[in-house]
C-alpha cells in the first residue's frame, strides 16, 4: 500500500483493532472488532494486509501474529489530505472555515 493510499474500510477495522491490542492473532482481532465476521475472513484480511506491508507477521505455533506497520496517525493524514482535496478544493482554510460554522450551529 502506498503512503497516500487509504485502506478499505475492512481492512482499517482490522488495523484499528491491531493498533489497540497491539500484537494480536486472528481469534484475537476477529473479538475486538465492532462486527462479526468469519475467522477466515479476518484472516484473509490480515494476510492481504500483510503482503501489502502494512501489517507484520510472525509465526507463533501453528499459527500468526500480527501487529501494525501502518501508524494511525499516517493512515489519519491521508484521510484528512483526501478529504480536503475532495470536498475542500485542496483548501486547508476552507476547511477550517467550515469547522468553524458548524460550531457555531452546534453552540
Amino acid at each position: 500500500m502506498s503512503p497516500r493510499e487509504l485502506p478499505p474500510r475492512l481492512e482499517l477495522e482490522c488495523l484499528k483493532a491491531l493498533w489497540e491490542l497491539g500484537e494480536a492473532n486472528v481469534r484475537d482481532v476477529q473479538a475486538a472488532l465492532a462486527r462479526t465476521l468469519a475467522y477466515t475472513t479476518v484472516m484473509t484480511v490480515l494476510d492481504r494486509l500483510a503482503r501489502r506491508g502494512c501489517v507484520e507477521r510472525r509465526k507463533v505455533g501453528r499459527g500468526f501474529h500480527y501487529s501494525a506497520i501502518l501508524s494511525r496517525d499516517s493512515v489519519r493524514r491521508v484521510a484528512l489530505e483526501d478529504l480536503i482535496e475532495c470536498y475542500f478544493d485542496g483548501s486547508h482554510e476552507s476547511l477550517r472555515n467550515y469547522l468553524h460554522q458548524a460550531d457555531k450551529l452546534d453552540s
